[in-house]
């Protein structure tokens, strides 16, 4: 295949990986824990992680912001814009160090360790996070918050990393040969 040929076809792949997490973003979301309804699970980041591995980290996080901000405009957000601002420190910090990690190690092993990796990180984000800007959009006072973080806050998005990881692990291997163009046809 050509060589622009190719690049057509992976602009064109990355742009339909966007349009999928989009139209995941108004699948109904549902809240992992009591206590912090607000943290939700969210179908959008699957392709978002998906893309992330297929394409690298830098096009992961663009379509994380992307797929954020045009969920916002387009009035699917039900959190508005605290919600958006949560989403994209939330999925991008998770594919960017689950992209950086899976770079150096193409393999399962390494998909894995990459996604444990960003799961950590998305939950050390959003720490600080929900103690500002929590805070600041819902008006919660910081003491308030802080005492959610161990009992819920934390656990929530361990819990929401892990279930994107779970899926992305057992979607990937079937969606990888379509992504890169190897339909399995010689």
């Amino acid at each position: 295949m050509q060589k622009s040929n190719l690049n057509t076809r992976k602009l064109t792949v990355m742009a339909m990986m966007l349009a999928i997490s989009v139209a995941f973003s108004f699948i109904p979301t549902f809240p992992l824990l009591p206590g912090v309804a607000y943290i939700k699970y969210e179908f959008s980041d699957l392709p978002i992680l998906i893309s992330t591995f297929a394409f690298g980290t830098p096009v992961g996080v663009v379509i994380a912001a992307l797929t954020v901000a045009l969920n916002f405009v387009i009035g699917g957000a039900e959190s508005g814009i605290y919600g958006a601002i949560m989403h994209v420190l939330a999925m991008g910090s998770y594919a960017a160090v689950a992209g950086i990690i899976y770079h150096f190690k193409k393999t399962r092993i390494g998909a894995l360790i990459g996604m444990i990796g960003g799961i950590i990180a998305m939950t050390a984000i959003m720490i600080p996070a929900n103690l500002f800007i929590t805070t600041y959009f819902n008006g919660m006072p910081r003491s308030v918050v802080a005492g959610l973080l161990v009992p819920a806050i934390i656990p929530a998005n361990l819990a929401k990393g892990a279930l994107t990881a779970v899926l992305t692990f057992i979607l990937y291997r079937y969606i990888s040969p379509f992504l890169h163009g190897r339909t399995g046809r010689k």
